[in-house]
């Protein structure tokens, strides 16, 4: 699906419950907001690990503390739960469902 590796809790949901195609349909659209913003957050992560790592090989300052690390994740993934497209949101959506099918067996 993507190259980032995405951790999905499927502690709340009920597996046994899952029998249909549209129960999986609906418990992975109940899960993708969570997960898009997961998803944005490792990406922010990814990104910021890169930035810092440019400004050190150019001689610039760091600006990398824990709270501004934070912060720049969240806003990421805050950014890309809104702005997916409706592919990437399907593709994901298929990958919860996908999950989904994995954990239940």
């Amino acid at each position: 699906m993507n190259k980032f590796q995405i951790d999905i809790d499927f502690s709340n949901i009920d597996l046994a419950s899952l029998e249909t195609e549209e129960d999986f349909q609906r418990e992975a659209r109940i899960l993708l907001p969570k997960v898009l913003f997961k998803l944005g957050e490792t990406v922010g992560e990814k990104t910021w690990e890169e930035l810092q790592q440019k400004l050190q090989g150019s001689g610039g300052k760091l600006k990398s503390s824990p709270s501004d690390k934070r912060k720049f994740m969240q806003e990421t993934g805050r950014t890309y739960q809104r702005n997916a497209s409706k592919r990437e949101r399907q593709e994901l959506e298929d990958y919860i469902v996908e999950q989904l099918r994995q954990h239940k067996q």
